[in-house]
């Protein structure tokens, strides 16, 4: 893996390391998402707690029945991913850290996204894993689209708030 200033990483690297530094796994894919493969890329000897956050499609969204869903990325997610990633872990002492997030059609029960961060202690393992999931849901360009039992549909922006 060369690390060349003529390297053009458009973020398509689909969970290669990243490298150096705390932030170890960071992708948007359309294939099935591993809770293992996010915790094994946290993995630190220095940390002594690890907060890991799934999320994960339900069968209903403000009381009604969920039948499909959908999420669709736009193209600078990744990069944009990389951003929301890299100031949480420059705000905590992370040791590592990892995001991974689903597109593409999912079912009921389907992992959507998964978070990890390890850091020398659990409370502020805890408070980076939050302050990264809810980052990522609000400025990460991703949207959700759901279609309802009773035939509604409904776009939801990764930036609403």
């Amino acid at each position: 893996m060369s690390h060349t200033h003529h390297d053009h990483d458009h973020g398509h690297d689909h969970g290669r390391p990243v490298g150096p530094g705390p932030v170890r796994l960071l992708a948007v894919r359309d294939d099935a998402l591993s809770v293992d493969e996010v915790l094994a890329a946290v993995g630190d000897d220095a940390a002594g707690g690890t907060a890991l956050f799934v999320g994960t499609v339900r069968d209903h969204d403000g009381g009604a029945p969920v039948t499909a869903l959908s999420y669709s990325a736009h193209p600078s997610a990744e990069s944009e991913l990389r951003r929301v990633a890299e100031k949480v872990a420059a705000d905590f002492p992370v040791r590592a850290m990892a995001a991974v997030h689903r597109v593409g059609d999912l079912r009921v029960g389907d992992v959507a996204v998964v978070v990890a961060v390890s850091c020398p202690h659990r409370a502020e393992a805890f408070e980076a894993c939050r302050r990264l999931i809810d980052d990522l849901k609000r400025e990460v360009p991703i949207w959700k689209h759901q279609t309802f039992a009773d035939g509604t549909e409904e776009w939801v922006g990764a930036c609403s708030h």
